[in-house]
């Protein structure tokens, strides 16, 4: 799809995380020149729980990834639920769609083992370079190509400024989402916004089979503790550690008074001795990060520019995940680069890149919507009292909230959960 012969890609994708990945491998697979562009060097850390649900297991399927133990995964069976002073687990549900495991791994190695799936594929990944802007075509106002520059493992300038040109540039560039922001195209402070920190513990949990996660988190406040919208996670990795972690959400991109890190060290004081959540035991440090949540960045796709994983805020209200969407919008994205491709004329490429976020919305908007209403119930703290207290005794209720949190239900059929989670999904506007 080069429109001139100066273009150095037919495709730009910016960062490398799941997001730029996999829409890096799935356009290469299609065919196009990718050139993937990431600031760091692999390995290299991100902030996340490190817990895959059974939707991002089959995006990892999709894309051809190994997902054996043996490569170094470790499977859940389903999620452990711990709320007033007892423990509900509830195996992932048998589907279609997708697998009934899920999978852990850190983010150091899931990264890396997704960027060289890519460059394996065929796309052209150049690490340590920094992204620092777009270009913009000053007669037809499209990106046409960003400017980057080489930089050291600290991040600091090694080399003189590049500029890479393509038709169509990706953006993955994460929660900071400079492109988009340098563009004008701000993120709408209505919409949920999260906040996660976490941290490793070497920890005899560390084989544990179950997500677990902590529905009541309490601010620790001397005599007016107060529950919090959010909760604690416990993901164990196989290999000795567990990646332990608490996140809080909002419903609009106001920021908290929540001192995490401390809230995180009140709720370590407390957790059963045999766990070894020590700080003798603690490899690294707590570190913390926003979660941008139901498309809070508009629009997806505009002259030449896309935007995928948490730089459109892909992530999900209910439950903070967003690897799932994040790889689903990049593969959708590389599918409307490779069909404009095919195009003949400006128009009819303009019209095959537009499908990404109508396809998009249609495939999320109505359970992000849902995501939505659902931070601005559990913002009422006797709500949220109220759901933990007397909803997870009861296996229906549990049955559906478990889908619809981690957004494992059949879009079309299945069982009465299934049709009503997709029914609601369907009434409601679209985010």
């Amino acid at each position: 799809m080069r429109l001139r012969g100066t273009d150095d890609a037919d495709v730009i994708v910016v960062g490398a995380g799941p997001a730029g990945s996999a829409a890096a491998h799935y356009a290469a697979a299609a065919g196009l020149d990718v050139l993937l562009l990431e600031k760091s060097s692999f390995p290299r850390d991100k902030i996340c729980g490190d817990g895959l649900t059974p939707r991002a297991v089959a995006e990892l399927v999709r894309m051809g990834v190994p997902v054996r133990e043996e490569d170094g995964w470790i499977r859940n069976i389903g999620l452990r639920a711990v709320a007033g002073g007892r423990s509900y687990e509830f195996p992932w549900p048998e589907l279609r769609s997708y697998p009934s495991y899920g999978l852990a791994r850190s983010r150091m190695n899931l990264d890396q083992t997704l960027a060289e799936h890519a460059r394996s594929t065929g796309a052209k990944l150049l690490e340590r370079t920094s992204v620092t802007g777009a270009v913009v075509d000053e007669r037809t106002g499209r990106v046409a190509g960003v400017t980057a520059r080489p930089v050291d493992d600290r991040g600091r300038r090694a080399g003189d400024e590049v500029t890479y040109r393509a038709p169509v540039v990706i953006a993955a560039d994460g929660v900071s989402a400079r492109i988009a922001t340098s563009l004008g195209l701000e993120k709408d402070h209505r919409r949920p916004m999260g906040v996660a920190v976490r941290t490793y513990f070497r920890s005899p949990r560390h084989d544990d089979p179950w997500m677990e996660s902590q529905l009541e988190l309490w601010d620790g406040a001397p005599g007016k503790s107060a529950l919090l919208p959010g909760y604690g996670w416990i993901f164990a990795l196989g290999d000795g550690t567990v990646n332990v972690g608490l996140g809080s959400v909002s419903s609009t991109a106001a920021a908290t008074k929540i001192d995490y890190k401390a809230l995180f060290a009140r709720w370590m004081e407390n957790v059963p001795e045999e766990w070894g959540f020590t700080p003798e035991n603690q490899v690294g440090p707590v570190r913390g990060a926003a979660l941008p949540m139901a498309f809070n960045r508009k629009p997806l796709y505009r002259s030449g520019l896309m935007l995928v994983g948490d730089a459109g805020g892909m992530v999900s209200p209910f439950n903070g995940e967003g690897i799932a969407y994040a790889m689903q919008a990049g593969r959708t994205a590389a599918d409307a680069v490779a069909q404009a491709r095919a195009r003949t004329t400006d128009h009819a490429r303009e019209r095959a890149l537009a499908t990404y976020p109508e396809i998009m919305r249609r495939d999320l908007g109505g359970y992000y919507t849902l995501g939505r209403y659902f931070v601005r119930l559990i913002e009422h703290p006797q709500v949220m009292r109220i759901c933990t207290t007397y909803g997870l005794p009861r296996p229906l209720v549990m049955k559906f909230v478990v889908k619809l949190l981690s957004d494992c239900y059949e879009p079309h059929g299945g069982d009465v959960v299934d049709r009503v989670i997709a029914g609601l999904s369907r009434m409601v506007p679209s985010a």
